[in-house]
């Protein structure tokens, strides 16, 4: 679905959402995308890069924390590493 806001207008019969849909990124991912495409088509350009900033730091920290309790996890031996899904990660 295309979107009539101009600064949402890419000249093309897509949204950045869809791109975001096509490459199944999450909320944070996302956003990243968005703000980064987006920054300068509205009035403040920097304001669009801190937020692309903070959505990139929040997945930033997701992902270290998903990795340390995945870590503990096997150094616990709640999961064994031989048996550990990367995949999804």
């Amino acid at each position: 679905m295309k979107s009539n806001a101009i600064h949402y207008d890419n000249g093309m019969d897509y949204d950045i959402i869809d791109v975001c849909n096509h490459y199944a990124l999450n909320f944070n991912r996302g956003n990243v995308v968005k703000y980064i495409a987006r920054a300068g088509k509205k009035d403040d350009e920097l304001q669009d890069l801190y937020k692309a900033k903070d959505y990139i730091e929040r997945e930033i920290e997701f992902v270290r924390e998903k990795r340390n309790r995945e870590a503990n996890d096997i150094k616990e031996g709640i999961v064994s590493p031989y048996n550990y899904n990367y995949k999804n990660r």
